[in-house]
């Protein structure tokens, strides 16, 4: 049987975020993209996105990947239940809580958001770029004014209200890969350093010409790691 991948978008993403990725593992594994567009917690997003995988038979290996917001859900998730998992990929997150400035920065952008939702939306798809990229932006923007200001909204206050997991993390055994461009300005390449050290079982990843929107940017980049994750056959 091939392996599931669990796929979880991140803020003002759908399902789209992983199209040129998913393309790339056709064949190799069965995917499988949980909704977050909806709820009002990480840890309600976690709990739905469990439910994708639980009619997996026992021995199929499921491989979790969060991207983003995604990532923190990814978290919850294998501080919770860290033995359903095969393994794991953390790309562009962070395992840090909101320091003051940051919650600070939130409550801006859920200002911002509530002011001019699609001047917002613009600035959000450039700094998530490495380099301007129109076609990337309008793929972004596109995307972005589907997901809406209400559920970007929510999204924002679900992730600062979102737990501390780093104690759990610093005990898993999963095998976990972080993946960041060294070119992100949204999750600092630092903080993907600390959650790589904070998970004595990973493998940190730098991913060159690539912002925040590595599923965007460097998909086979994404995809290479996510084959070398894969169970081998025996």
């Amino acid at each position: 049987m091939k392996p599931v991948l669990l796929l979880i978008p991140g803020m003002l993403n759908d399902a789209r975020i992983w199209r040129d990725v998913t393309a790339r593992m056709q064949g190799l594994a069965e995917v499988r993209i949980a909704d977050v567009l909806t709820q009002d917690s990480i840890a309600h997003m976690a709990r739905d996105a469990l439910t994708q995988v639980s009619d997996v038979e026992p021995g199929r290996p499921v491989l979790l990947v969060g991207f983003s917001m995604g990532g923190y859900v990814a978290i919850e998730l294998l501080a919770t239940c860290p033995t359903r998992w095969h393994s794991a990929l953390l790309m562009s997150t962070s395992c840090l809580p909101d320091s003051a400035q940051s919650a600070a920065g939130r409550e801006k952008a859920i200002a911002a958001f509530q002011a001019d939702f699609e001047t917002t939306l613009q600035a959000v798809a450039l700094r998530g770029l490495a380099q301007p990229n129109a076609a990337l932006q309008d793929r972004l923007g596109d995307m972005m004014r589907t997901v809406g200001a209400a559920t970007a909204i929510r999204q924002t206050q679900a992730i600062s209200r979102r737990s501390d997991h780093r104690s759990a993390l610093e005990t898993l055994t999963v095998p976990v890969h972080v993946l960041c461009g060294r070119q992100d300005r949204i999750t600092l390449p630092a903080w993907s350093q600390t959650l790589a050290d904070t998970i004595s079982a990973s493998t940190l990843h730098w991913v060159d010409d690539a912002g925040h929107m590595l599923p965007l940017e460097q998909p086979r980049a994404v995809a290479a790691v996510l084959s070398r994750m894969l169970p081998r056959s025996k």
